[in-house]
């Protein structure tokens, strides 16, 4: 690059009699090459960071202003479920307290709606921000006498030196904007991301997951890794159970016995207040040599199924065994009863 003449033509009048300076002052303001300099171009770079801070401040207002319409649009639900699942089983304490329940589901969606969309605003802001500012430096360097073009090469090479050498972390980014943008899952959902992962989600970022399981170990997943994801805490839950009946026994009044006893923990009070619809016998879900499965379902809160088949698979079975209904062995496998009894003389 050469040396400006504005710096070169001063050394010159410094030596200089007055009257000379003064043509030499005269010539040297008439010099296109000075005006160039002192006038035109920083005109233009002023010019240039003016439209890049108008184009920086029109960004950023559009796209809080995208932000700000999206949050105060409420949410709503993919699909709706119904709010009480057994208003006769109900009362009107335990109809409260469900009410309270879903109102505290439905604002920690809310507010993981409004976080997501945060995020991802100041996401694109700084996005914005980069595109709008880069091509200020480059123009402005353009207007000093820079040649822009080896650089804007050695950029592109660059570009893709860093993609091969950062391209997982570019891919984790990647897939952390998606997942926000799907809403995939969120702060406190129960998920299960396959290899063994299972827990509660305790935090979301651009790059990682991290996954709180039942031993209390605490996973660092990257979001680029995560090809597969079961939520079990968005909308609903189901909780089912299998219940193993003998062969010896009658299936139909196995039947009756397993509707009539989840029928009734459905409406005892520790877990009506859980539930979402009432409890289905599917009957007979599997056939064995030795046994025989009817299948339980029913629809809860989320992140309750848990609890309820818990309480289920323990009330059905005192059911069964007061109704005379037996499990495949009721004594233990290869022991009967007889067997038991001789054991014990």
């Amino acid at each position: 690059m050469s040396s400006s003449p504005v710096f070169a033509d001063a050394t010159v009048l410094a030596s200089a009699s007055p009257s000379q300076a003064v043509a030499d002052v005269t010539n040297w303001w008439a010099d296109p090459a000075t005006k160039e300099w002192l006038i035109e171009r920083p005109i233009k770079i002023g010019v240039i960071i003016i439209v890049a801070l108008i184009l920086h401040w029109v960004s950023r207002r559009v796209i809080n202003k995208l932000a700000k319409s999206s949050i105060e649009k409420k949410g709503t639900r993919s699909n709706p479920i119904n709010k009480i699942g057994l208003p006769g089983a109900l009362s009107k304490k335990q109809k409260d307290k469900q009410e309270k329940q879903l109102r505290s589901i439905d604002k920690s969606r809310e507010n993981r709606r409004i976080s997501r969309i945060k995020t991802l605003a100041t996401v694109a802001t700084s996005a914005a921000a980069i595109v709008v500012w880069g091509w200020a430096a480059l123009a402005i360097l353009d207007q000093v006498g820079v040649n822009i073009a080896p650089l804007i090469a050695s950029a592109g090479v660059l570009g893709v030196a860093l993609g091969f050498g950062a391209q997982s972390l570019v891919k984790d980014f990647l897939s952390g904007v998606f997942m926000l943008l799907e809403d995939q899952y969120g702060i406190g959902d129960t998920i299960d991301l396959g290899d063994g992962v299972f827990g509660d989600v305790e935090e979301i970022t651009l790059r990682i997951t991290t996954v709180r399981d039942m031993d209390g170990a605490l996973w660092y997943i990257r979001n680029g890794e995560i090809l597969k994801v079961a939520n079990h805490s968005d909308e609903f839950s189901v909780a089912r159970i299998q219940v193993p009946v003998g062969l010896s026994n009658d299936t139909e009044k196995a039947f009756e016995v397993i509707e009539d006893s989840v029928q009734k923990i459905a409406k005892s009070p520790e877990v009506a207040e859980l539930l979402l619809d009432k409890p289905v016998v599917n009957g007979v879900s599997d056939f064995q040599p030795d046994y025989l499965s009817f299948r339980v379902t029913v629809k809860t809160l989320p992140g309750s199924q848990w609890q309820v088949q818990r309480i289920m698979q323990g009330r059905v079975l005192n059911s069964m065994n007061d109704a005379g209904v037996t499990t495949p062995y009721p004594y233990g496998i290869g022991i009967t009863a007889p067997q038991l009894e001789k054991d014990e003389e």
